[in-house]
């Protein structure tokens, strides 16, 4: 099925000149290193969390070979409170092959930015767009959502046949003209309309600069774009951390496998059950308030018992407050730890 292909360009354009953001700091930069950290962050995370992370990272690696010559444990331990871990870890090995592979230069085309680690074809797009004002497109959930709704696209992208569909849709509205300008501002003001108008509930029709030619508004159903059926299945589990503290006041921690959940992060000896926990634990052990923490498809019910047992099998540390303080923890296991400080 082929969807009528309208002159979006143009209002987006004069648009987010107008409306949209301007003062982010990554908006003021067309360096790929901080829009490749910004774009990295901000994927499935809010802008205003990024805020002060982007601030933080940059004082600490304020280029790519810094980021590329840290320990990943600083690099982790940075990224703390921000979750989806894995974006840290490929963000690391990233700069390492930025800095091995181009000599410390990113790529300027879309196609080899997204064969570096953790970059995919929308974060490519937005880095080529950006910076190099490559005329290519980016199709992350806000633009997805904004596409979909303006040219009534309902074919059902959880099928893959329909997702490249609606990447060739998405090429073929780009800007043609002034590309050095068009392109940045136009990729800009999708992100931002996405953002701040074309929002999943109630979205904001009559402040949009494509309201009259939304196929979707049109139609009256702007929420029901887009379309996708097949959803992921919500699971929980129940975890229980041993807290296991010596004389000295100091906890064992351990490093999680590298893959799973917080893989490659310091955490307390993980158990499925109290009963597994009991012969590590000794005489004494405290059970502490159970917590719930909420990823994006699983529900971790877990269980803290402070203990002054025997560290169970596996390699581990005992550390102190100032030691874990720069590891790269899980923000909850953070927080439970400070709280026994």
């Amino acid at each position: 099925m082929l969807w009528p292909r309208p002159d979006i360009a143009t209002p987006v354009v004069r648009w987010q000149a107008q409306h949209g953001r301007q003062s982010l700091p990554w908006q003021q930069t067309r360096d790929p290193y901080r829009v490749w950290l910004s774009e990295i962050m901000l994927q499935q995370t809010q802008v205003a969390t990024v805020l002060d992370y982007y601030g933080r990272f940059l004082a600490r690696f304020p280029d790519v070979a810094a980021l590329a010559a840290a320990p990943q444990d600083e690099v982790l331990a940075l990224w703390s409170g921000l979750g989806y871990y894995s974006r840290a870890r490929n963000l690391h090995r990233c700069a390492q092959q930025v800095q091995a592979q181009y000599g410390g230069v990113f790529p300027t085309t879309a196609v080899q930015l997204a064969e570096l680690p953790g970059i995919g074809r929308s974060t490519a797009g937005a880095i080529a767009a950006f910076c190099f004002a490559e005329r290519v497109p980016i199709l992350d959930a806000n633009v997805r959502r904004v596409l979909t709704r303006v040219l009534g696209f309902s074919a059902d992208l959880a099928q893959a046949r329909n997702e490249r569909l609606l990447w060739a849709q998405a090429q073929a509205l780009l800007p043609s003209d002034d590309l050095a300008q068009s392109m940045p501002r136009y990729t800009q003001g999708l992100m931002d309309l996405g953002a701040l108008v074309c929002v999943p509930r109630q979205p904001r029709c009559g402040a949009c600069p494509l309201q009259t030619q939304c196929v979707a508004l049109r139609a009256g159903a702007p929420e029901s774009y887009p379309v996708r059926t097949r959803r992921l299945q919500r699971r929980a589990e129940s975890w229980w951390l041993l807290l296991l503290r010596n004389a000295q006041g100091q906890l064992w921690l351990q490093r999680r496998p590298q893959t799973g959940i917080w893989a490659g992060l310091h955490c307390p000896p993980v158990f499925e059950a109290e009963a597994a926990l009991a012969p590590w634990a000794g005489a004494g052990m405290q059970h502490l308030r159970p917590f719930v923490h909420v990823l994006t498809h699983r529900d971790l019910h877990l269980h803290p018992v402070l203990a002054s047992g025997v560290p169970p099998p596996g390699e581990g540390r005992w550390c102190s407050a100032a030691q874990w303080a720069d590891l790269g923890l899980p923000a909850p296991v953070r927080k439970l730890l400070d709280e026994l400080v």
